[in-house]
């Protein structure tokens, strides 16, 4: 074989590997979570996983985000999924429930408990974790709400993951909550529109772009 038709073979070689060696780096991560993770009333492109996933991409961070979020969810139905959440080829978790308990009254003991065995079995897996709390109105009562919130920096202690105070708090720092619900929030006064959904995946993205440093693919 010439030296010329080989270093030709080489450059196509060196094309080909090229693109593998930079899937083997890329890590996945499973986002489990419920309306607010799934993107609710949003486009695909402006919902959260998309979202972060961009902003991922424009740190030049090799990692997947994979929605695991569902409609209405509550910490029982996370606990149900999340052993067919985590597949062999998941790296990282993302833990985000607990809002759709609130707004049922579930008691805190039980979504504590849900949310324990999530995080063990993503802990049983190997893979790094992070847990995003919530913010419970004071409407629900100071031990409920001191109860409930608790939670997850416990959580994420035990389990040594990432905590993220609360998946609404870069919203409600943004000062006045009547002008962010009209600029922020969907029409329901609940869910983040594409504008919300950005501030928050701002605010959540180094802790993220730090998990996928944990994880290895």
């Amino acid at each position: 074989m010439s030296k010329r038709l080989s270093a030709v073979f080489l450059s196509i070689a060196l094309m080909v590997a090229t693109p593998l060696a930079a899937q083997e780096t890329n890590v996945r991560i499973a986002a489990l979570g419920d309306s607010l993770t799934q993107g609710y009333g949003l486009l695909a492109h402006e919902g959260f996983t998309a979202q972060l996933q961009d902003w991922l991409d424009a740190q030049g961070i090799a990692a997947t985000i994979v929605n695991a979020g569902v409609s209405g969810d509550t910490t029982s139905g996370g606990l149900s999924r999340v052993d067919w959440t985590l597949t062999d080829d998941i790296n990282a978790m993302i833990v985000a429930l607990g809002g759709n308990d609130v707004l049922r009254g579930i008691p805190p003991e039980l979504a504590r408990s849900n949310l324990d065995a999530i995080m063990a079995a993503g802990a049983a897996k190997g893979v790094p974790m992070m847990i995003v709390g919530i913010s419970v109105p004071s409407n629900y009562g100071q031990d409920y709400k001191t109860a409930f919130e608790t939670i997850y920096p416990d959580l994420a202690e035990k389990y040594d993951a990432l905590y993220f105070e609360s998946f609404l708090k870069p919203l409600t720092d943004l000062g006045d909550m009547s002008e962010t619900i009209t600029t922020h929030i969907q029409a329901d006064g609940i869910h983040p529109n594409a504008q919300g959904v950005s501030v928050i995946v701002e605010a959540m993205g180094p802790m993220v772009a730090e998990l996928a440093t944990r994880a290895t693919p």
